[in-house]
């Protein structure tokens, strides 16, 4: 008699008949990577309802939770968890409470059903992360998120303004649009109409259709991220099987990014699109890799919507996508310096001049940069410099 796999099912291993997915493995090679952490942390399931699907839980990371300083929330990108931050954990959490999350329908958080809508799918993503704030009883925050965590951090500023003292953006996916016309050479052109089939399908389907070569294929493709994490962690092996566990279970979060994506590197809803409505008194940090594959928005373009509100744009040299990991050092010093502009200054405000909504205040970003002018130079960080032209 064939029973119908529950969600449940899915997490407890039981459906590694053919991958080797076991949810055993996957905590011991999570609590193998977190023990390269200097900083004291806990981790536990937050429940968050039936957000998504039924008594939908996150699960959740915390550093520091004595400290009064402004708190910082990390959202990790497509395909990962919680344990692409370790290089960060330890530096970002030394003056103030750090928490990262498995987005819900990734990692060991819950896997339900997202709608196959893009726009629906997202505001349920964004909807499980603010379920998870009321739960974690946090007012405001500083919000960082990398790749698809900065567009749905992003998309999360918009929705709920009033819950995020500063916007921190590493490499983020999703903001252009995509051009009509791609300069792609001839090879990658015959490569797509091979491979165009499988687009239909789920972006790791490949993994778990593998079944038992799974884990050889993962460290074949993606030996490049285990290679970051070898000066803190021996054994890297530990990567590459943290990310196979982390998607070889029931392809939730996958689906929903699915459904959000026009081809890979390109978002159905360019985040461009709507960037505008954020809030004039949220300001934005946005931080890119020189070397990473994202296509990088230019500053004048983010002033330009909106004037009045604080905006930098920072490149890190010789790092790629994965800026957190290919540069630790210079990502953890400027996301603290941008950290501690949160926590010497109180919101700046001035009385707006839309004569349609006088009553919203903006943001006053000169005044703001006076008083933070000591922790904000240029050369503060290495050979990191402001991106002042398109690129």
């Amino acid at each position: 008699m064939e029973t119908e796999m529950t969600e449940t099912d899915f997490n407890s291993g039981r459906c590694g008949y053919w991958t080797k997915f076991s949810e055993t493995k996957l905590i011991q090679v999570e609590k193998k990577i977190l023990n390269v952490l200097k900083t004291a942390y806990r981790t536990w399931f937050v429940p968050i309802g039936s957000t998504v699907g039924k008594d939908d839980k996150i699960w959740t990371i915390a550093l520091n939770e004595e400290s009064h300083n402004t708190p910082l929330v990390m959202l990790h990108g497509f395909a990962a968890g919680l344990c692409f931050w370790i290089l960060n954990f330890d530096e970002l959490s030394k003056n103030r409470p750090v928490y990262a999350i498995d987005l819900l329908g990734f990692g060991r958080s819950s896997r339900p059903k997202f709608n196959s809508n893009s726009q629906e799918a997202e505001q349920q993503m964004v909807a499980s992360i603010e379920e998870w704030r009321k739960q974690m009883q946090l007012e405001r925050f500083i919000l960082l998120g990398h790749s698809f965590g900065g567009y749905l951090a992003t998309s999360y500023a918009i929705t709920y303004p009033d819950r995020v003292k500063h916007l921190i953006l590493a490499d983020p996916w999703g903001f252009q649009e995509r051009p009509a016309k791609l300069n792609v050479p001839l090879a990658w052109k015959l490569l797509a109409v091979v491979f165009y089939p499988l687009t239909w399908f789920n972006p790791l389907a490949g993994i778990r259709a593998a079944g038992p070569m799974g884990p050889w294929l993962v460290s074949k493709v993606r030996n490049d991220i285990s290679a970051k994490y070898s000066d803190a962690v021996d054994n890297t092996d530990l990567i590459t099987e943290y990310i196979y566990h982390c998607n070889t279970q029931k392809p939730s979060g996958e689906a929903a990014f699915h459904s959000m994506k026009q081809g890979i590197a390109w978002a159905k809803n360019p985040m461009m699109r709507r960037y505008h409505t954020l809030s004039k008194t949220v300001p934005l940090t946005v931080i890119y890799g020189e070397k990473s594959w994202v296509r990088k928005t230019p500053t004048e373009d983010l002033i330009k919507q909106r004037p009045q509100s604080y905006v930098r744009t920072e490149i890190i040299p010789n790092a790629g996508h994965h800026i957190n990991a290919d540069q630790p050092t210079i990502f953890n010093q400027l996301v603290s310096k941008v950290c501690q502009l949160c926590d010497n200054s109180e919101d700046i405000y001035i009385e707006s001049e839309d004569k349609d909504n006088p009553s919203d205040p903006a943001f006053d970003v000169n005044e703001w940069n006076k008083k933070n002018e000591f922790l904000i130079e240029e050369d503060e960080f290495n050979g990191m410099q402001v991106i002042n032209t398109k690129l």
